[in-house]
């Protein structure tokens, strides 16, 4: 039985992504929760790839095959996170409800924390924002109707991106998971005095 591939548009693909490519991403995601809760409970340097894969249940070799270190695995709950954020995004209006993510929020956020002390994991979470202003800038070009490359739009996703990354840093530090709707949704409302509406 063969897979039924997705729509492409522009070359990106459009629907759902094929089952094995799911699987991949919740293979992905499961090691990204265990090295989290493994790094809080143990440190960093304390823990090793050997543990997130057992914890995980995946073999090292494969846990090799989708990082190139360990402090990489956590970056598909950031990444995850970036993208439905922008999901969500694509239909608020600064006048509606924030956008709502369905992102694991405790476990993210105890990531961040980690973040403030771990510089192998602070470098993974700034590479995950850099990786995600594309995404807003696109969806910004969408909203406008401006390339995506204009430098208007450039600097409006940085500055979308820079809000988000302050709102759920202010919020890790503000408690949690209370304070984060309230505070991204202050950073919105800030950043999106100079966004197209």
């Amino acid at each position: 039985m063969s897979e039924e591939r997705p729509a492409t548009t522009g070359g990106r693909r459009t629907g759902r992504p094929p089952l094995t490519e799911r699987r991949k991403a919740a293979t992905r995601l499961e090691i990204a929760r265990e090295a989290v809760r493994l790094f809080t409970e143990q440190g960093v340097a304390a823990t090793s790839a050997e543990e997130i894969a057992e914890a995980a249940g995946v073999s090292v070799r494969t846990l090799w095959r989708y990082f190139p270190t360990k402090e990489s695995c956590v970056r598909p709950l950031l990444t995850e996170g970036a993208e439905l954020l922008v999901r969500s995004l694509r239909d608020w209006t600064v006048d509606g409800t924030p956008p709502e993510s369905e992102a694991d929020i405790p476990t993210v956020l105890a990531l961040i924390r980690l973040t403030w002390t771990e510089p192998g994991l602070r470098a993974v979470w700034l590479q995950a924002h850099d990786a995600a202003q594309p995404l807003f800038a696109e969806l910004i070009a969408e909203r406008s109707g401006v390339p995506a490359d204009d430098l208007t739009v450039v600097v409006q996703a940085a500055m979308l991106n820079g809000a988000l990354r302050a709102g759920v840093e202010h919020a890790a530090r503000q408690g949690g998971e209370e304070a984060l709707a309230e505070t991204l949704d202050t950073a919105l409302r800030i950043v999106s005095q100079v966004l197209p509406e």
